[in-house]
This record gives C-alpha cells, sequence and structure tokens, in this order.
C-alpha cells in the first residue's frame, strides 16, 4: 500500500520543522560578527568621536578583505550539502577540508597586503587627520587575524552542510563574551585604547578557530577524510568559489562607496553611519539565518534529486523571510531613540543617526526577500547568475550614492541610496527564482 502524498498543511509544517532546526541556531552564530564589531563601537565610542570614526573606516576595510572571502563558508555549505544528499559523508568532508586549506592560503596573503598598506588604504577612505591615526592602529593589528577569521568561514560552511549550526552557535557565544571580557580589559584595564579592542578581537577569533579545526578534525578522522592539502581539491574550492567571489567584492564596494560617501559629509556622520552599518549588520545576519537554513536544505534536496521539494521549501522560506523582516522593522523604529544613545553622547551624532534608521526599517521587508532569495540560489550552486545580478546593481548604486554630497540630504540620503540598491537586487533574485533555472539536481552541479 502506497503512502497517501502529504497535504499542503503538512507540508509546510515539515518545512518550517526544518526551517526552524537550522535558522534559529544559525541566528546565533551569524550575528557574532555584527556584535563583535558592535561590542567594539560601544566601547570605543566611549573613548571619543575621533575613535569611533577611526573605528568606522578601519571595520569597513578589515570586513571587505574578510567578507570578500565569505565564499569559503557559502560556497562550501552548498558543496558539502550536496555531498550529504547524494549519502557520501566522506566525500563531503574532504571538500571541507580542502576549503580550509584554501582559507589559510587566502589569509596570508591578505595579512601581507593590509600590514603595508594600510595607511594608504585609510587615507583612500578620506579619513580626517584626527581619525585617520586610530584607523591605521585598528586595521593593522585587525589584520592579524584575518588568516584565523577565513578559518571559521570555511569550518562553519562545513558544518552547515553537513545540516549542523548548532556548534557554530555555541562557538559563536564563546567568542562573542571572550572578544567583550577581553575588550574592556584591554581597552581600559590595560589602557590602550582603540589598540585593545583590536588585540581582543584578534584573540577571540583565534580561539574560535582553533574550536572549529579541533571539531571539522574530528569529523574528517571519523569518515576517514584526508587531512593533508589536496592542490587538485583546492584549485575546485576556488574555481566554485569564483563567482561568489564576484558578487561578494561587487556587494563590498557598494559598502565600502556608502562609507567613503559618509566620511565625506564629516566625522559626525560617519560616526553615524558605522552606528546604523552596525544595527543593519546584525539586522542582516538576522535574516540571514533564513537563507542560511535555505543553503543548508536546497543542497540536500538537489543532492538527492528532489527539485519540487526544493521548489516548495524555497517558497516557505520566502514567506519566512518577509514576515521577519516587517517584524525587525517595527523594532528599529520602536527602539531607536534607545539605540543610539548606547553608542555615543555626541548630539550631532545623535541628530544624524535618528533620521536615517527610519530609512533602515522601512527596507526590512525587501531585505528579507533579498536574503532569502540569496540564500537559495547559492545553496543551488547559482553563483555565475548571481555574480551578475550584483554587479548590475553596484552599476545602478554607485552613482546615486557618488551624487549624495552634491546633492544633499546628508546620511539619510546615503541610507536610501542603500535601500534602493536592495530594491534592485529583490528584482534580479526575484527574477531567477521565478524562472526555476536553478533547481539542478544531482551530487554536484
Amino acid at each position: 500500500m502506497t503512502q497517501a502524498p502529504a497535504t499542503p498543511k503538512a507540508a509546510r509544517r515539515r518545512h518550517d520543522r526544518e526551517i526552524i532546526a537550522l535558522a534559529v541556531p544559525a541566528f546565533g552564530a551569524l550575528v557574532a560578527e555584527p556584535l563583535f564589531l558592535m561590542a567594539d563601537s560601544a566601547i570605543v565610542g566611549h573613548l571619543g568621536t575621533a575613535q569611533l570614526a577611526g573605528l568606522a573606516i578601519a571595520s569597513a576595510l578589515l570586513m571587505t578583505a574578510v567578507s570578500i572571502f565569505v565564499f569559503l563558508a557559502y560556497a562550501t555549505t552548498a558543496a558539502v550539502a550536496r555531498r550529504v544528499g547524494s549519502g557520501d559523508l566522506r566525500a563531503a568532508i574532504q571538500q571541507g577540508m580542502d576549503g580550509i586549506w584554501l582559507a589559510l592560503l587566502l589569509g596570508a596573503a591578505v595579512v601581507a597586503v593590509v600590514l603595508p598598506t594600510a595607511p594608504g588604504l585609510v587615507e583612500l577612505f578620506g579619513a580626517s587627520d584626527t581619525a585617520a591615526p586610530y584607523a591605521i592602529t585598528y586595521l593593522r593589528i585587525s589584520a592579524l587575524g584575518i588568516p584565523a577569521m577565513l578559518v571559521v568561514l570555511a569550518a562553519t560552511g562545513v558544518l552547515r552542510g553537513l545540516q549542523n549550526t548548532k556548534t557554530p552557535l555555541y562557538v559563536a557565544i564563546g567568542g562573542f563574551v571572550a572578544n567583550g571580557v577581553l575588550n574592556v580589559v584591554l581597552v581600559y584595564g590595560a589602557g590602550l585604547g582603540i589598540a585593545g579592542s583590536a588585540w581582543g578581537t584578534v584573540i577571540a577569533q583565534f580561539a574560535m578557530a582553533a574550536v572549529y579545526l579541533v571539531v571539522v578534525v574530528r569529523g574528517a578522522r571519523r569518515h576517514h577524510a584526508s587531512l593533508r592539502p589536496d592542490a587538485a581539491g583546492i584549485r575546485a574550492c576556488a574555481k566554485a568559489g569564483a563567482p561568489l567571489l564576484v558578487r561578494t567584492i561587487s556587494l563590498r564596494a557598494i559598502l565600502m562607496i556608502a562609507t567613503a560617501v559618509a566620511a565625506r559629509l564629516g566625522d559626525a556622520d560617519v560616526a553615524a553611519h558605522q552606528i546604523i552599518l552596525s544595527l543593519w549588520s546584525l539586522l542582516a545576519f538576522a535574516l540571514d539565518a533564513i537563507a542560511i537554513a535555505g543553503q543548508a536544505i536546497i543542497g540536500r534536496y538537489l543532492g538527492a534529486d528532489d527539485a519540487p521539494g526544493a521548489r516548495d521549501v524555497c517558497r516557505r522560506m520566502v514567506q519566512w523571510g518577509i514576515a521577519a523582516g516587517v517584524v525587525l522593522g517595527v523594532l528599529v523604529i520602536v527602539t531607536r531613540p534607545l539605540f543610539v544613545p548606547l553608542f555615543t553622547s555626541d548630539p550631532a551624532v545623535q541628530d544624524a543617526a535618528l533620521p536615517a534608521l527610519i530609512v533602515v526599517a522601512l527596507s526590512q521587508p525587501i531585505c528579507g526577500i533579498v536574503f532569502v532569495l540569496d540564500g537559495v540560489l547559492m545553496g543551488a550552486g547559482d553563483g555565475p547568475y548571481l555574480a551578475w545580478a550584483m554587479l548590475l546593481t553596484l552599476a545602478v548604486f554607485a552613482p546615486v550614492a557618488l551624487l549624495v554630497p552634491v546633492l544633499g540630504g546628508g546620511l539619510t540620503a546615503v541610507w536610501g541610496a542603500m535601500t534602493l540598491m536592495m530594491a534592485v537586487r529583490m528584482v534580479t533574485l526575484w527574477a531567477r527564482y521565478r524562472s526555476g533555472r536553478w533547481a539542478v539536481t544531482g551530487a554536484t552541479r
């Protein structure tokens, strides 16, 4: 006797359970990085406006240096999840090990570039004479933690692909607590100022990387996967991640342009921009928790040759993204008078931040759709389309943002341009989603 097909309501409940089981722990892990930045901003912000402005510029550069390699997490998640769906755990973990070796190589290369070029990079951002020394100090010290940050990305991708988002949550909680304690002790207790904040973050990142390596290595030994670097495997990881690298560089270029424009509006505006960007990153990662669940679930469904299941769960995740965006937008509007004073007592910074936060709040439902569909297409391995879509978005955003200092509108106009950017992304991703051409099945795409 054949089993009756699941009703639409039963299918939704099953998808909801899958999404919640992966997304809730993923949320905790995803917000670790913006929480690191928010903790740094809160601690450094009370040292002075110039220090906070320096942190804003250095953080934008540092996050660009790290985030352009986010494919180490995203591509690894998709590839490992497909192997899991096809039932080959040994190959799944081996692919993850290749990603970790690639992360170490890339991390060493980035450090070698950032350390000697830090003053020039800060100057390129248009930092004021008062903010530049703090930006250079923070950037040079924090750059030493880049290899650890990239290893964390790659190892997180391995665990997500294995449908395990709880371990990254535990590591993120430990890292956040360690970062906060170290920052307070080194900034105020040891009197190191902004340098202490940077050293605290570096130490916390290396501790997180060490924990991840222990977990992944144990899994590799259990499934008899090799721990040695494999040149062919590393090259394959790099090739698979290349389109996502283009996509991420384009996105980071958008964020760098926004920060550079804010810097040219003055120290108060760029300090306010840093506060808003910290919140925006937190909101983005909260929404991206659903996208992370999507990467893992979509990859597994497609690896198991179940395209209809992948399309069904995608539709459900879009609904989750819209609802989450509405809730987050309301929270921003309600809490904004309480949020900004946590980071600064400067009235000029507060006056610049409060109206821009309204724009951020209104954009959250759009962001919900964008982050979910971005995750779905990553989980499907649809990197080339994502690369072209983001290049188009950059081409629309750049001229609009660069006109802000000329046409006026201040920081609120900068964040209006950011909302336009998200709207363009939504249109391009929705078109791909509706086409169905992303749903390619098999253990590899």
